[in-house]
């Protein structure tokens, strides 16, 4: 009988233990720090040798391949795209936060800015409040929108570090996604607010 109760105890002790696993893999973090799911490649990293940084004037800091070029954008940014004549194929900003944007808000916040900017059809793919950045953690969303020229697919993290808060984003046209989705995750990796 007393062995019984011992085995009950740890089946009990061993389905309580996976479903707190399960639950955390499921909420968008890990036991590790790590993202996961849609946010599994978003792991801090330090920028590829022959990338070059972009800093807004607040001090926040990205990495962008070779062969991008640095575009002017709204002042205290930092902008750089990929571009095939006057097209932008590719695009990373890095934005000091400014409004009343904050981690537990951020989805709302973001897709409200691009609804606010004239934006149409802006759908949510995914999102998640506790992504791991370099000097920081961060509330990202993924998302796709129509504008007056095209269709962009986007990852937008909002990233609170010690020192300072910033927002980083990477897009590009829907079509051309799936090419150019590695170097701009690579550069969401690199990001320090």
């Amino acid at each position: 009988m007393g062995r019984t109760r011992v085995t009950v105890g740890l089946v009990a002790i061993a389905v309580g233990a996976a479903v707190l696993v399960a639950a955390v893999a499921g909420s968008g973090g890990s036991a590790r720090g790590h993202a996961s799911g849609p946010f599994a490649w978003l792991r801090p990293a330090t920028p590829p040798t022959g990338w070059k940084a972009a800093r807004t004037s607040s001090g926040s800091a990205f990495a962008y391949p070779p062969g991008w070029r640095a575009i002017k954008t709204d002042p205290g940014t930092a902008s750089v795209a990929l571009l095939r004549g006057a097209r932008i194929e590719a695009y990373v900003n890095a934005t000091p936060k400014q409004g009343t944007e904050t981690l537990a808000n951020w989805r709302r916040f973001r897709t409200g800015h691009n609804r606010g900017e004239g934006d149409r059809a802006v759908r949510v793919e995914a999102s998640t409040s506790s992504a791991p950045f370099r000097s920081g953690r961060g509330s990202c969303v993924i998302d796709t929108y129509r504008t007056s020229k095209a269709s962009y697919r986007e990852i937008a993290c909002l990233v609170m570090g010690s020192r300072s808060s910033a927002v980083v984003v990477v897009a590009a046209p829907v079509g051309l996604w799936s090419r150019e989705a590695p170097a701009l995750e690579r550069a969401v990796t690199t990001f320090v607010p």
